[in-house]
């Protein structure tokens, strides 16, 4: 193998993994968005259990009346 061909080689492998390294950012920057969607919504979610949680200790039942009044 002369050394013009280990040199293309070295290039093909080195192109082959700046494409795998760019596709890697890509595919970790979608996650990351992801990940800051779902903990916004989890964030939602969390405040409107503890709203629910909160009314609902409001009508517990040491603060209704029974049913026969």
């Amino acid at each position: 193998m002369s050394s013009e061909d280990r040199i293309i080689e070295i290039e093909m492998k080195l192109s082959h993994q700046e494409h795998l390294v760019d596709e890697l950012n890509r595919t970790v920057y979608h996650q990351q968005q992801k990940i800051d969607e779902l903990e916004m919504l989890l964030g939602a979610l969390a405040k409107r259990f503890k709203e629910l949680a909160n009314a609902s200790d409001d009508r517990a039942p040491a603060n209704e009346r029974p049913p026969h009044y």
